[in-house]
């Protein structure tokens, strides 16, 4: 009986944002935990972008840039471009887009912050050219890029900067031109991303997580803030939610993770792309439309699923202890 608690308990679904009522997974269809594994080695992996047409990704890594296979292969990109400075110059890709989408959107560049001042955005165009895309006139540290695909944002590119306990976020157009979102946002960093229309009642929002809090936030076009989400991850400096995606339906595919080596730290990393296959993640409980969220320390991982009135939370992935993962959670395409 106590080690059906103690499943009962671990599978809990922990009502949040609009504060519903907390349900629970039937004991009998508890599931286990899937876990985060090493997938290809690289020299200080920070963060992922894509997936590209082919069904690769761009992943930055000791400051170049690198397009990772399908099989882990790794070559290097756009030579011209080598990070500014700063420890977390995260990038993001341009998806295909509806026709809706402003051109430049269209065009598959690719965006990376520069955290030296003055900051602001790069753009790694066609031919590789890097050029100053936009600067940002907020005061901080610039912590966090994605590109609207949903459109709530006017398909715009948005940038978080940290200054303290308050986040700005900027939206920027295809010209570069800045318009402030909010200057008065939780503290927020890492992979940050606009949620699709089917999460719920923050379907158009910005996704941002506070590593020091452990909570979860929706950012809307408005600039007002609403906690979806209390993760009940471990929380603080380095140790707290850092990355986000949302789980696509294919189940062939996976997610990866940079997992950068940091000397003398708690989770000193281990200098490789870590993966989780989804469907590894489903046989945990999480479902394809999931926002799926992982610590800096140690990977860990929940699955938080949202409706009109209600979110819930759900555990399902675990990383190596040692692990210090950085940025987006990148979305792999299966076979």
């Amino acid at each position: 009986m106590r080690r059906a608690l103690a499943i009962a308990s671990a599978m809990a679904l922990t009502g949040c944002g609009s504060g519903g009522a907390v349900t629970a997974h039937d004991v009998s269809s508890a599931r286990r935990t899937a876990h985060w594994k090493a997938f290809v080695h690289a020299t200080r992996p920070l963060d992922l972008a894509g997936p590209r047409r082919d069904g690769s990704l761009v992943l930055a890594a000791a400051g170049r840039l690198w397009v990772l296979g399908r099989s882990g292969t790794l070559r290097p990109v756009a030579p011209t471009y080598k990070s500014p400075g700063g420890e977390e110059a995260y990038i993001a890709l341009a998806q295909p887009s509806p026709a809706s989408t402003p051109r430049c959107l269209r065009q598959r560049a690719l965006y990376a912050l520069k955290i030296p001042a003055p900051h602001g955005v790069l753009k790694i165009g066609p031919g590789s050219r890097v050029r100053p895309f936009a600067t940002l006139r907020a005061k901080g540290l610039v912590d966090g890029i994605t590109l609207d695909q949903v459109g709530d944002f006017g398909h715009r590119l948005l940038v978080t900067v940290n200054d303290g306990s308050r986040t700005t976020v900027d939206a920027i157009d295809c010209h570069g031109h800045v318009r402030t979102i909010t200057r008065s946002a939780p503290r927020v960093e890492g992979g940050i991303v606009v949620a699709p229309p089917g999460f719920g009642r923050f379907g158009g929002d910005l996704i941002a997580s506070g590593e020091a809090s452990g909570k979860v936030f929706a950012i809307s076009p408005q600039g007002t803030t609403t906690v979806v989400a209390d993760s009940g991850l471990p929380h603080g400096n380095d140790i707290g939610v850092e990355s986000e995606a949302f789980l696509p339906d294919d189940p062939s595919g996976s997610m990866l993770l940079a997992d950068r080596r940091t000397p003398g730290n708690p989770h000193p990393g281990d200098d490789v792309v870590l993966r989780v296959t989804n469907r590894s993640l489903r046989a945990a409980g999480a479902l394809p439309g999931d926002l799926i969220v992982a610590t800096e320390g140690g990977a860990k991982t929940d699955a938080i699923r949202c409706t009109r009135s209600d979110c819930q939370v759900l555990h399902v992935a675990d990383g190596p202890a040692v692990a210090h993962a950085e940025g987006h959670i990148g979305l792999l395409r299966g076979s």
